[in-house]
């Protein structure tokens, strides 16, 4: 990318990138790391006309976590505090990385763009 003078990368960053969630130190802090490595080369990279960002998923119901969020409190309470109500659907994922590799994010570069139905917005639920 930096020999062709164009790029775009987009990285998967996550809610705990901006949170702290329980018994997962160690996934939030490679994931808070992300969000860093996309800021240090957006700014490094810019030069070259690659632009790098980063998508921060909300909670994305898949094969890997399903148990979790459909029969356990703590997905209870991921759901309760998404003011959509409903956990995310893995192709609503699609638009924002389509949007940052596209030109139309020609001017966007260094940011994490959060996918997460609302969630890091609610603060305090009920």
């Amino acid at each position: 990318m930096i020999e062709q003078k164009y790029g775009r990368i987009v990285n998967i960053a996550s809610l705990s990138t901006f949170v702290s969630l329980f018994e997962v130190a160690a996934y939030s802090a490679s994931k808070a790391a992300v969000a860093s490595l996309t800021k240090s080369l957006a700014i490094e990279w810019a030069k070259y006309n690659v632009n790098v960002n980063a998508i921060a998923p909300g909670v994305f119901k898949t094969d890997l976590n399903r148990n979790l969020l459909e029969s356990t409190d703590r997905g209870k309470e991921f759901q309760m505090r998404t003011p959509m109500g409903r956990f995310g659907k893995v192709e609503e994922l699609a638009g924002a990385a389509i949007f940052l590799s596209s030109d139309a994010a020609s001017y966007v570069t260094g940011e994490v763009l959060v996918v997460d139905g609302g969630f890091l917005a609610s603060g305090v639920n009920q």
